[in-house]
């Protein structure tokens, strides 16, 4: 069975939200064998470092925590859209031409993932695609960025996806998988009170009796 790992490792130097040094994770050692018989080490990091998973609360005072996203938006049906063709911005026309099914988490497969333009000018969705989304009816949408957008006044697709109870998936690596449909599996770390969470997202193949009920 093929498993494909879409999530970015976590490093000391890995690529963060606009390069900002502060928000690079740091790793510690808290207790090594010099000073006790275990090995135990210490990790410091943005809740939105790599690939993670945004709840309504990122965007809305009062909005829902990580805690509350059931694991079935998120351990879900799949489809990968292939758009690497878009030059700046996802926009509704672009997902108007490709297979999107209800009920499907939608992960955006752009240059991002190819280019590893992710703390500058990376492929983004705008407001109209985030809504494109909404109304297809999409369980949560994904893509090979550390924002969904790139900071847009009044964060539109974060506004638009997260208010309509959908929740976002940021930080992918989408080079290997091809276009297409899988079972994703993406839990993130249950923190209560959160507004988002580290997430190991992985893509398997739809099981059978999922594909025959299409």
């Amino acid at each position: 069975m093929k498993i494909y790992d879409i999530s970015l490792p976590i490093a000391c130097d890995m690529p963060v939200y606009k390069g900002k040094p502060d928000k690079r994770p740091v790793l510690s050692v808290a207790s090594d064998f010099t000073i006790g018989p275990v090995y135990e080490s210490k990790l410091e990091m943005n809740l939105h470092t790599g690939t993670h998973l945004d709840a309504a609360l990122h965007i809305f005072p009062g909005g829902g925590t990580i805690d509350k996203i059931p694991l079935t938006s998120v351990v879900n049906k799949c489809s990968v859209l292939d758009l690497r063709q878009v030059t700046e911005k996802i926009t509704a026309a672009d997902l108007a031409v490709r297979p999107i099914a209800g009920g499907d988490f939608v992960l955006l497969k752009t240059r991002n993932s190819y280019e590893q333009i992710l703390e500058g000018q990376f492929i983004y969705l705008t407001g109209g695609g985030a809504e494109y989304l909404v109304n297809c009816g999409v369980a949560g949408a994904g893509i090979d960025a550390l924002g969904i957008e790139r900071n847009q006044p009044g964060h539109p697709a974060h506004r638009l996806l997260l208010g309509a109870g959908l929740p976002v998936l940021e930080g992918l690596n989408l080079k290997e998988p091809p276009a297409g449909r899988y079972l994703l599996v993406a839990a993130p770390l249950n923190i209560i009170g959160a507004e988002a969470a580290p997430v190991r997202a992985l893509l398997l193949p739809l099981p059978k009796e999922w594909q025959c009920l299409e």
